[in-house]
């Protein structure tokens, strides 16, 4: 691979695993509206990475579109206290991973969770210092291309790849025109990616010895 001037990472199975506290966030709003539901880590790990529109359709079938949005909003709202609270599970070397690679790159996280949520899990994992920018689906509800693009016009980026854990993650990069770097520990699986890596540490060596 081409030396990058910059890496874009996914947040969820990529930088850590929050699924638990999502989980939570989705029953305790449906508890308080006496919602007889609950949501099972198994099931929302597999729409990790999806745009909120269908997972919404998906978990919430029964409702109305509007009513789908309002209830959405309350559990994203409830999820900024909880990760605050709760967190996630950070995986292995990601922090000192992050460190290491904003000596050598400009670093950026572009995730398909609502607006806001990127900034809890920033400060959360105490990176901050390490993160030019991030941008989320819930900004403007827009696929991860074209948040993509936006970032490399912000920024000025010329050779960028984008580090995910899903088949999606691959595709948005594509239609972007960017490299894409597929990490196996999170929660999808594909064949086309340009790099793969088992481990975080592994990718920041790597990145480091470009």
């Amino acid at each position: 691979m081409q030396k990058p001037d910059s890496l874009i990472f996914d947040m969820d199975g990529t930088l850590w695993d929050a699924v638990d506290t999502y989980a939570h966030s989705w029953n305790v709003v449906f508890e308080s509206l006496g919602i007889d539901k609950t949501i099972e880590r198994d099931s929302l790990a597999g729409m990790v990475g999806w745009e909120g529109k269908k997972v919404i359709e998906v978990l919430m079938p029964e409702f109305e579109p509007e009513r789908r949005v309002e209830i959405y909003a309350m559990v994203n709202e409830r999820r900024h206290s909880l990760i605050t609270e709760k967190g996630g599970i950070l995986y292995e070397g990601v922090r000192e991973g992050l460190q290491l690679l904003a000596q050598r790159y400009p670093l950026f996280i572009l995730s398909n969770c609502a607006k806001g949520i990127i900034r809890r899990f920033i400060d959360w994992a105490g990176i901050d210092e390490h993160i030019t920018d991030e941008i989320a689906y819930g900004i403007n509800f827009m696929p991860k291309q074209h948040n993509i693009k936006l970032l490399m016009d912000k920024h000025a980026l010329q050779n960028p790849v984008y580090i995910g854990d899903t088949a999606g993650d691959g595709e948005q990069s594509r239609l972007a025109g960017i490299p894409f770097v597929f990490v196996s520990y999170g929660f999808g699986t594909t064949d086309d990616y340009d790099v793969k890596f088992d481990d975080f540490t592994s990718l920041t060596n790597y990145f480091l010895n470009l």
